[in-house]
C-alpha cells in the first residue's frame, strides 16, 4: 500500500480555521500593543508557564510541535485539545465486535466440494448452507502515520460461527479476514473523528470447506485518545464480496469494531519542547490561531469584521460598515432623509436644502415658502384668510358693523321697502367674497318687556337672513342672533337713543 505524502504548508489554513475556534483554557500573556491599522506587534514573547519555546516552525509544520503541552495538567490546556493526533506514530492495537454473516447470499464456501457433491442436479439441496446471522469478530491492527492526519492500517480478524441447517445451529466454520486500510481522520482534538477505505481477502474454513473471495470495505468511526500512549477506538464498516450465483454481483457484510491501541514513536512530552508557531508570544497550546501573529486574551489577531477600518475592540458597530469616530454608520435623528453630517436640524424633521423645518416668520401658520407676506401675518377674519397677507377691509367695510338703513313696521319683523338699497348692496358684498361668513345680530330699545324684545329682534335678524338667501347668498354662510335690549349703543332715556338703539348689525365670523 502506497499513499502520497501531503505537504505540510497545505494544512495551515484549514488548522488555523479550525483551531480559531477552541476556546483558548491558558493563555501565555505576552506584552502586545495594536498599531493604527490594526497590526499587531509585539514587544517579546512571554515565556511559557511550563517549558520555554523555542524558535517559530514554519506554518504548517508543527502539528506535532505541541505535543509538549497536550498531555498535560488539564489546567493548563482543555481537555479537548491535549492528546491529539501526531505524525510519524506507530498505533498496534485489538479489537472485538460483531461481523454479519451476508445471509443465504454469500459466497464463502468451497465451490469444488459443492460440484463433487451433486447428486439431483439441484445446487441448493446440497452442500450450501447460510450461516448463523451474526458472528463475533476478534483481530489486531498495525498502523502507521507519517501525518498527523493521514495513514495506513493492516489487520487481520477471525469470526468463529456455526452453519444453519433446517434452522438448528449445526457444524462449526470460522470466517476470517486480512487487509488493508487508508485512514484520514482530523488531528485537531483528542476525540478524533476517520473514515478509511480499503481491500484485501475474505474467506471461510471448517464446515463448507476452505475459500477466500476478494473484497473492499470503506467505513468510518472516532478515536478518543486516552493519554498520549493509549487510545479508545470505534468503527463501523462495510464490506462488500462476491455474491453467490450472481455474475459480478456483491453482498454486504457489515461490522461493528471496538478497539484499543497503543501508541507508539512519540517523544515523552517532558523532551519535547512547546512552540510558538506564528511567534505571537503565545505558545501553540493556548493560541487559538496559532498561525496567525495576534494579541490577548486568545492569540488571534484583531480583526475587522464589516471592514470598515475601525478594528472591533473600537467599533461600537463591529458588523457594520460605519464612519468616524465610533464605527457606527451615519445616522438620520429625525428620519428626514438627511444624514446628521449635512442636517442642521439634526432632531427635527426638515426639508432642503439643510434638513431643517420650513420656517413661518410671522407666525401665522402659513410656512414662509407659500406666504406671500412672509413678514405680515394674516387677518383671521374669514375673508381671504388663505392668503397670508393682511386683509384690505375696505370691499367690505359696508356690510361690517351697524347696518343704518334697514327699517321694520313698528313692533313686526317685517322690512320696509325703502330698506331694499342697504340690503341689495350686502347681497353684492357677500356674493364677491364668498369665503365671507357673517352673524346677523338684532337689537332693539328697552320699551316693552324683555322677552318680547329678545324675540322681536331674532325675527327681525331672521327677516334680514331670509331676504338674503333669497338673492341668492348660501343660508350655511349666515347665522343670526336676538339681542334684545342688552347691548345698547346710546341711552334709552331719550328718543334720539332709542332710535340708535333699534337696528341690525353685521359681524364676520372668523373661520
Amino acid at each position: 500500500m502506497t499513499s502520497a505524502l501531503v505537504p505540510r504548508r497545505s494544512l495551515a489554513p484549514f488548522a488555523a480555521a479550525l483551531l480559531a475556534a477552541l476556546p483558548a483554557s491558558a493563555v501565555a500573556q505576552a506584552p502586545s500593543r495594536t498599531g493604527p491599522s490594526g497590526q499587531v506587534t509585539s514587544e517579546g514573547p512571554a515565556p511559557a508557564p511550563a517549558v520555554a519555546s523555542t524558535t517559530a516552525a514554519a506554518p504548517g509544520t508543527g502539528s506535532t510541535a505541541t505535543t509538549a503541552a497536550r498531555c498535560q495538567d488539564a489546567r493548563e490546556v482543555a481537555w479537548i485539545r491535549r492528546c491529539r493526533p501526531e505524525r510519524n506514530t506507530f498505533e498496534l492495537g485489538a479489537f472485538a465486535g460483531v461481523f454479519l454473516t451476508g445471509g443465504s447470499a454469500h459466497e464463502l464456501f468451497d465451490p469444488h466440494r459443492q460440484l463433487a457433491s451433486l447428486q439431483d442436479g439441484d445446487p441448493d439441496s446440497v452442500f450450501f448452507e447460510p450461516y448463523r446471522a451474526a458472528a463475533p469478530q476478534f483481530g489486531g491492527r498495525v498502523g502507521f502515520y507519517p501525518l498527523a492526519f493521514l495513514g495506513g492500517e493492516v489487520e487481520a480478524a477471525a469470526m468463529p460461527t456455526r452453519i444453519v441447517v433446517d434452522g438448528e445451529p449445526r457444524d462449526r466454520a470460522i470466517l476470517f479476514n486480512f487487509r488493508g486500510n487508508l485512514i484520514a481522520q482530523l488531528p485537531f482534538w483528542r476525540v478524533a473523528p476517520f473514515a478509511l477505505v480499503g481491500g484485501g481477502g475474505l474467506g471461510t474454513t471448517g464446515a463448507l470447506g476452505h475459500d477466500i473471495d476478494q473484497s473492499v470495505h470503506f467505513g468510518g468511526g472516532v478515536k478518543l485518545f486516552l493519554s498520549h500512549r493509549a487510545l479508545l477506538r470505534l468503527d463501523v464498516r462495510d464490506v462488500v464480496a462476491a455474491r453467490r450465483r450472481v455474475d459480478a454481483g456483491a453482498v454486504s457484510y457489515p461490522e461493528i469494531q471496538l478497539g484499543v491501541s497503543a501508541l507508539l514513536g512519540r517523544e515523552s512530552p517532558a523532551k519535547r519542547p512547546e512552540k510558538d508557531s506564528d511567534g505571537d508570544g503565545f505558545l501553540d497550546r493556548a493560541d487559538a490561531c496559532p498561525f496567525e501573529p495576534g494579541i490577548a486574551p486568545d492569540g488571534c489577531p484583531e480583526r475587522d469584521r464589516d471592514g470598515d477600518g475601525f478594528l472591533d475592540s473600537g467599533d461600537l458597530c463591529p458588523d457594520v460598515p460605519g464612519i468616524a469616530p465610533d464605527g457606527c454608520p451615519e445616522r438620520d435623528r429625525d428620519g428626514d432623509g438627511f444624514l446628521d453630517s449635512q442636517d442642521r436640524c439634526p432632531d427635527v424633521p426638515g426639508v432642503a436644502p439643510d434638513g431643517c423645518p420650513i420656517p413661518d416668520s410671522d407666525g401665522d401658520g402659513i410656512l414662509d415658502d407659500v406666504d406671500p407676506c412672509v413678514h405680515e401675518p394674516e387677518t383671521r377674519n374669514g375673508l381671504k384668510d388663505d392668503d397670508g397677507c393682511p386683509d384690505d377691509l375696505d370691499p367690505v367695510r359696508p356690510i361690517i358693523g351697524v347696518i343704518r338703513g334697514i327699517y321694520f313696521d313698528l313692533d313686526k319683523d317685517t322690512i320696509k321697502p325703502r330698506s331694499r338699497p342697504v340690503l341689495d348692496r350686502a347681497v353684492r358684498v357677500l356674493a364677491e367674497h364668498t369665503s365671507l361668513k357673517i352673524e346677523i345680530s338684532g337689537h332693539t330699545d328697552s320699551t316693552g318687556g324683555l322677552a318680547y324684545n329678545r324675540d322681536l329682534s331674532r325675527r327681525r335678524a331672521e327677516a334680514v337672513r331670509r331676504y338674503l338667501v333669497e338673492h341668492g347668498i348660501d343660508a350655511d354662510r349666515m347665522t343670526t342672533r336676538g339681542a334684545g335690549p342688552d347691548e345698547p349703543l346710546d341711552t334709552n332715556r331719550t328718543a334720539a337713543g332709542r332710535a340708535k338703539n333699534r337696528r341690525i348689525e353685521f359681524m364676520i365670523l372668523v373661520q
